[in-house]
């Protein structure tokens, strides 16, 4: 058990040494811009639409991880699209499907249209207009398989009112208002099933931080951001954590601090200085619990960006050690009492063989379940494998 238990510390040590940083990443194509959209679909990023030195676009370009590159893509209502051209708009992702809707154009202050892009054709197509009233600078994100849309701005001031949006039947519905102050340029991202909403301008920079409840479609307050006051920040949330970033301040300054939220103790810390200069209005997005952050605006606009990788703590290693393999020894096949999420299993013979092609291994809501097949007898190591945190679990299985 020591020798187990020093393995792990290692890996965490390892492990530990290389989060809380900043990679600079591939710049986006086209101009550079701010009050860009963005959204991830099946592993993929994608910005959209935001305005240049030379006025709004509707232009969208996809972010391959693996590869570190972007790509060109259809713009926003693809040939016939003229006149799409906006910023400060709304985005979210359901599915193998894109949104965008709300935002600010040429000539038109407030849209309220929604706009559906789905990635297996590369086509856009128009949804059901949203319900409240035509705005920009508000919130988007989607939660299951229902997007979330409202505050920000239209004609008459600022909105703290909520809608919900479903895929499924094209439809929108009112919700309970924000339970903050009605203000534009907030943060909002999603975290563990429930949906975060924090600072922006209702007249005065704001630094309160809500949770929203879907299943009861409700709002707390939870842990005021410990940041200076700020709007055009960017946010987003990896289970148990959710970031907030750069943005404009109450002293005119533009932004690159990082603070992390924690789910279970409601508590805020500073982590890494975002390595690229300090702006507002960036796009954030997430892909293999990793954060992109890029372009905005600072004066000038924007067009780099940076990768960010969270700190994993012991609290989540923790979480494994009531891990439990039965029944063990076996002549037939093995359970793993685990939650799978983000887990591998590994198993090899006593001189180091990887024999886990050998075995068929089935995964569930409860764990894994491991058929032996035609294994021989004998003793093999099993061991759990994090996608980021390491090794989390290791127990001698015993075949007779």
């Amino acid at each position: 058990m020591k020798s187990i238990i020093t393995l792990l510390l290692a890996f965490v040590v390892n492990f530990t040494f290389a989060q809380d940083q900043w990679v600079i990443k591939d710049s986006i194509n086209g101009a550079p811009r701010s009050v860009a959209s963005a959204f991830v679909i099946n592993g993929e990023g994608y910005t959209l639409c935001g305005l240049d030195e030379g006025g709004f676009r509707r232009k969208m370009y996809s972010y391959t991880y693996w590869q570190d590159d972007w790509d060109d893509e259809e713009s926003l209502g693809g040939v016939n699209g003229f006149g799409l051209n906006r910023g400060s708009a709304s985005a979210f992702a359901i599915g193998n499907k894109g949104y965008i809707c709300l935002g600010q154009g040429v000539t038109n202050g407030f849209f309220n249209d929604l706009w559906e892009y789905d990635q297996t054709t590369g086509a856009w197509s128009q949804k059901a207009t949203f319900i409240g009233t035509p705005r920009r600078q508000g919130v988007g994100f989607a939660i299951d398989t229902v997007a979330y849309v409202g505050l920000g701005i239209d004609a008459n001031g600022f909105r703290k009112d909520m809608f919900k949006y479903s895929p499924a039947t094209n439809s929108w519905t009112q919700l309970n208002d924000f339970a903050g102050t009605a203000r534009k340029e907030a943060v909002g991202f999603t975290m563990g099933g429930q949906a975060y909403v924090g600072t922006g301008d209702d007249g005065v920079l704001r630094n309160d931080f809500w949770q929203y409840e879907p299943t009861t479609d409700s709002w707390v307050q939870k842990a005021d951001f410990p940041g200076t006051r700020r709007k055009g920040a960017a946010g987003w949330g990896i289970f148990p954590q959710g970031f907030i970033c750069t943005g404009e301040d109450i002293n005119f300054e533009y932004t690159n601090d990082l603070w992390e939220y924690n789910y279970f103790t409601d508590t805020w810390v500073q982590r890494a200085d975002y390595l690229g200069n300090g702006r507002s209005n960036a796009i954030a997005f997430v892909i293999q619990d990793v954060a992109f952050v890029g372009s905005g605006y600072n004066g000038d606009f924007l067009d780099d960006v940076y990768a960010y990788r969270r700190v994993v703590g012991l609290d989540e290693i923790d979480t494994y050690k009531s891990t439990r393999l039965y029944p063990n020894p076996s002549n037939t096949s093995v359970s793993i009492e685990v939650d799978p999420t983000g887990l591998e299993v590994h198993i090899s013979s006593i001189d180091g063989r990887n024999v886990t092609d050998q075995l068929t291994i089935e995964e569930s809501i409860k764990g894994f379940h491991i058929d032996r097949g035609a294994l021989p007898n004998g003793n093999y190591l099993i061991h759990l494998k994090h996608k980021e945190l390491g090794v989390v679990y290791q127990d001698k299985l015993v075949l007779l």
